[in-house]
């Protein structure tokens, strides 16, 4: 018996740092204003010559935190990563962001995480369904970095 009451306690130590770390990481804001971060994105990008990049997902699925995840620790994507303003708009119970994400051109009918690509001035050039992105139980760097580089301000402003 004691070892039935042992085993429960180290269960539920386990879960709970389990859920301080994911609860620690929050990559989207349901509080945040969506519009005004894309607003300010594009102020950015014309300044810097860049296009903006906007992750649209939530911190409740797998796929957004893991391709977060895979893109903060591959150093050579986040040097392509850099080429953009990125942004991350939510979509969760507690915002769906339904005015951005219809100004988008509904991005969320692919599935989450889903990547749009918006110019300097804010007009949509690209949505990427990540599913393409995808290899085995993660993200294929290989398939990251070639979409990265070939929507970039300077492939398309030469």
């Amino acid at each position: 018996m004691k070892r039935f009451w042992l085993l429960i306690i180290c269960i539920l130590f386990g879960l709970q740092s389990f859920s301080q770390q994911t609860a620690a990481k929050k990559v989207y804001h349901p509080e945040a204003d969506a519009s005004k971060a894309i607003a300010d994105a594009k102020k950015s990008a014309a300044k810097n010559k860049k296009h903006i990049m906007v992750f649209v997902g939530g911190n409740w699925c797998t796929w957004c935190m893991r391709l977060d995840r895979f893109l903060s620790e591959n150093d050579s994507l986040k040097t392509f990563l850099n080429e953009y303003e990125v942004v991350h708009v939510n979509y969760s119970k507690e915002n769906k962001n339904e005015k951005v994400l219809h100004s988008l051109q509904e991005p969320q009918r692919f599935g989450f995480p889903v990547i749009v690509i918006l110019n300097e001035k804010g007009q949509q050039i690209m949505t990427q369904n990540t599913a393409f992105l995808e290899e085995g139980r993660g993200y294929s760097a290989e398939k990251i970095a070639d979409f990265l580089k070939i929507w970039t301000y300077k492939k398309i402003n030469p």
